[in-house]
Protein backbone atom coordinates (compact mmCIF):
# COMPACT_ATOMS: atom_id res chain seq x y z
CA UNK A 1 0.00 0.00 0.00
CA UNK A 2 1.17 3.75 -1.15
CA UNK A 3 2.15 6.05 2.33
CA UNK A 4 -0.81 7.74 1.90
CA UNK A 5 -4.15 6.18 2.19
CA UNK A 6 -6.91 6.09 -0.48
CA UNK A 7 -9.54 8.54 1.25
CA UNK A 8 -12.35 6.71 -0.91
CA UNK A 9 -12.98 9.04 -3.36
CA UNK A 10 -12.37 8.97 -7.07
CA UNK A 11 -10.34 11.61 -8.54
CA UNK A 12 -9.68 12.83 -12.18
CA UNK A 13 -7.43 14.63 -14.42
CA UNK A 14 -7.71 16.62 -17.17
CA UNK A 15 -4.95 17.65 -19.71
CA UNK A 16 -3.87 21.35 -17.62
CA UNK A 17 -4.00 18.68 -14.28
CA UNK A 18 -1.89 16.37 -16.11
CA UNK A 19 0.57 19.32 -17.31
CA UNK A 20 1.09 20.33 -14.00
CA UNK A 21 2.03 16.73 -12.57
CA UNK A 22 4.14 15.29 -15.27
CA UNK A 23 7.08 17.19 -17.22
CA UNK A 24 6.04 15.36 -20.88
CA UNK A 25 5.16 17.74 -23.27
CA UNK A 26 3.93 17.23 -27.08
CA UNK A 27 5.11 14.93 -28.82
CA UNK A 28 5.54 13.05 -26.17
CA UNK A 29 2.59 13.99 -23.37
CA UNK A 30 1.08 10.42 -24.78
CA UNK A 31 -2.27 10.81 -22.10
CA UNK A 32 -5.12 12.78 -22.41
CA UNK A 33 -6.73 12.40 -19.21
CA UNK A 34 -6.62 10.02 -16.31
CA UNK A 35 -9.96 8.97 -14.71
CA UNK A 36 -11.33 6.82 -11.33
CA UNK A 37 -8.36 7.30 -9.63
CA UNK A 38 -8.18 5.78 -6.86
CA UNK A 39 -5.24 7.23 -4.40
CA UNK A 40 -2.49 4.87 -3.68
CA UNK A 41 -4.16 1.65 -5.57
CA UNK A 42 -5.44 2.57 -9.22
CA UNK A 43 -6.20 4.61 -12.33
CA UNK A 44 -7.30 4.70 -15.50
CA UNK A 45 -5.68 6.78 -18.02
CA UNK A 46 -7.23 7.62 -21.61
CA UNK A 47 -5.49 7.92 -24.77
CA UNK A 48 -7.16 9.40 -27.62
CA UNK A 49 -4.99 8.03 -30.83
CA UNK A 50 -5.63 10.24 -33.44
CA UNK A 51 -3.43 10.04 -37.04
CA UNK A 52 -1.82 13.31 -36.39
CA UNK A 53 0.71 11.54 -34.01
CA UNK A 54 3.92 11.66 -35.49
CA UNK A 55 4.98 8.53 -34.92
CA UNK A 56 2.32 7.11 -37.68
CA UNK A 57 4.60 8.90 -40.35
CA UNK A 58 6.63 5.64 -40.19
CA UNK A 59 5.10 3.19 -38.34
CA UNK A 60 3.32 2.49 -40.64
CA UNK A 61 2.25 5.24 -43.54
CA UNK A 62 -0.21 2.41 -45.19
CA UNK A 63 -1.41 0.78 -41.95
CA UNK A 64 -0.51 3.29 -38.81
CA UNK A 65 0.11 1.38 -35.85
CA UNK A 66 0.87 2.63 -32.43
CA UNK A 67 3.98 1.55 -31.33
CA UNK A 68 4.64 -0.80 -28.36
CA UNK A 69 6.98 1.34 -26.13
CA UNK A 70 4.48 4.19 -26.63
CA UNK A 71 1.82 2.26 -24.79
CA UNK A 72 3.76 1.08 -22.05
CA UNK A 73 5.05 4.53 -21.93
CA UNK A 74 1.60 5.89 -21.96
CA UNK A 75 0.59 3.10 -19.25
CA UNK A 76 4.01 5.18 -17.44
CA UNK A 77 2.81 8.31 -17.12
CA UNK A 78 -0.87 7.43 -16.36
CA UNK A 79 1.15 5.62 -13.23
CA UNK A 80 3.04 8.98 -12.70
CA UNK A 81 0.13 11.05 -12.19
CA UNK A 82 -1.40 8.91 -10.05
CA UNK A 83 1.79 9.06 -7.53
CA UNK A 84 1.55 12.76 -7.79
CA UNK A 85 -2.01 12.90 -7.13
CA UNK A 86 -1.36 10.64 -4.18
CA UNK A 87 1.58 11.85 -2.42
CA UNK A 88 -0.01 15.28 -3.07
CA UNK A 89 2.91 17.00 -4.90
CA UNK A 90 1.11 18.80 -7.86
CA UNK A 91 3.38 21.51 -9.31
CA UNK A 92 6.64 19.78 -7.39
CA UNK A 93 8.48 19.43 -11.57
CA UNK A 94 9.57 15.50 -10.65
CA UNK A 95 11.11 13.43 -13.16
CA UNK A 96 9.90 9.91 -13.04
CA UNK A 97 12.31 7.47 -14.67
CA UNK A 98 11.76 3.57 -15.71
CA UNK A 99 13.42 1.32 -13.84
CA UNK A 100 11.98 -2.03 -15.20
CA UNK A 101 9.83 -3.22 -17.79
CA UNK A 102 8.91 -7.06 -16.91
CA UNK A 103 6.09 -9.47 -18.17
CA UNK A 104 5.58 -7.17 -21.20
CA UNK A 105 2.92 -8.22 -24.09
CA UNK A 106 1.55 -7.15 -26.76
CA UNK A 107 -1.76 -8.67 -27.81
CA UNK A 108 -3.78 -6.23 -30.46
CA UNK A 109 -2.74 -3.72 -32.94
CA UNK A 110 -4.03 -0.07 -31.40
CA UNK A 111 -4.53 1.94 -34.57
CA UNK A 112 -6.37 5.45 -34.89
CA UNK A 113 -9.49 6.21 -34.10
CA UNK A 114 -9.06 4.02 -30.81
CA UNK A 115 -9.50 5.45 -27.72
CA UNK A 116 -6.90 3.36 -25.49
CA UNK A 117 -7.66 3.03 -21.77
CA UNK A 118 -4.64 2.55 -19.70
CA UNK A 119 -5.54 0.31 -16.64
CA UNK A 120 -2.51 0.63 -13.62
CA UNK A 121 -2.55 -0.61 -10.21
CA UNK A 122 0.45 -0.45 -7.64
CA UNK A 123 1.72 -3.17 -6.87
CA UNK A 124 3.90 -1.54 -4.13
CA UNK A 125 5.02 1.92 -3.57
CA UNK A 126 6.92 3.46 -0.79
CA UNK A 127 8.61 7.16 -0.87
CA UNK A 128 10.75 7.10 -4.14
CA UNK A 129 10.28 3.45 -5.23
CA UNK A 130 7.06 2.76 -7.45
CA UNK A 131 5.87 -0.75 -8.80
CA UNK A 132 2.88 -1.53 -11.34
CA UNK A 133 0.73 -3.73 -13.27
CA UNK A 134 -0.52 -1.72 -16.30
CA UNK A 135 -3.10 -2.97 -18.79
CA UNK A 136 -4.02 -1.24 -22.31
CA UNK A 137 -7.46 -2.00 -23.42
CA UNK A 138 -9.39 -1.01 -26.72
CA UNK A 139 -13.30 -1.49 -26.22
CA UNK A 140 -12.50 -3.92 -23.00
CA UNK A 141 -10.18 -6.27 -24.91
CA UNK A 142 -6.61 -6.40 -23.95
CA UNK A 143 -4.15 -5.00 -26.29
CA UNK A 144 -0.97 -4.59 -23.87
CA UNK A 145 -0.24 -5.59 -20.53
CA UNK A 146 3.02 -4.96 -18.52
CA UNK A 147 4.60 -4.58 -14.80
CA UNK A 148 7.00 -1.70 -14.43
CA UNK A 149 9.11 0.10 -11.37
CA UNK A 150 9.78 3.65 -11.74
CA UNK A 151 11.36 6.12 -9.69
CA UNK A 152 10.58 9.80 -8.72
CA UNK A 153 13.54 12.41 -8.40
CA UNK A 154 13.58 15.81 -8.30
CA UNK A 155 15.01 17.69 -10.81
CA UNK A 156 18.02 18.46 -8.46
CA UNK A 157 19.03 15.29 -7.98
CA UNK A 158 18.77 14.21 -11.45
Amino acid sequence: MAENQTDGELHHADIQDIKRMIPHRYPFLLIDAVRDMKLGESAVGIKNVTMNEPHFQGHFPERPVMPGVTIVEAMAQTAAVLVVKTLDMIDNDMLVYFLTIDKCKFRHVVSPPDQLELHVKVVRGRGKLWKFYGEGKVNGKVVAEAEFQAMMVPPEEA
